[in-house]
């Protein structure tokens, strides 16, 4: 890792499930990455406003409700309506292959669905970020 990456993890919406963004936040902590967990029930405007408050460099985004289709570009225009249109994004969660594909269309970088291990995860943020430093 070329340097400490900041990295937001944020739980959009009404979902309630928060054991996998959790997990997430460990496993890139214990990565070594900066990881400021946001909790659940955030709106787009607040998880945008917390990656600038927080200088993140990517914003991992969480959700299990069915609405990623709708909350993912919300946040994506949240943020490029503050200038942070360079911020990596990220999600996971029980999204299916159509809407991934749909999702990263629309310029998330990557969807990483169940049974994704920590380390592919951790791993493939590191090289993301790292491509861009250069």
């Amino acid at each position: 890792m070329k340097r400490p990456y900041r990295v937001v993890v944020a739980k959009p919406g009404l979902d309630g499930h928060d054991r996998g963004a959790k997990t997430i936040t460990r496993a890139l902590r214990d990565h070594g990455f900066e990881v400021i967990y946001t909790g659940l029930h955030q709106t787009p405007e607040q998880i945008a406003e917390t990656v600038l408050q927080e200088d993140a460099d990517a914003v991992g985004l969480s959700l299990l409700s069915g609405a990623h289709l709708t909350l993912f570009p919300r946040v994506m225009s949240e943020l490029t309506e503050r200038g942070l249109g360079d911020v990596l994004v990220f999600g996971g969660g029980v999204i299916p292959d159509a809407d991934a594909r749909a999702l990263r269309s629309q310029g998330v970088a990557q969807i990483f669905q169940p049974g994704s291990s920590l380390r592919e995860i951790s791993g493939w943020l590191e090289r993301e970020l790292d491509e861009r430093e250069d």
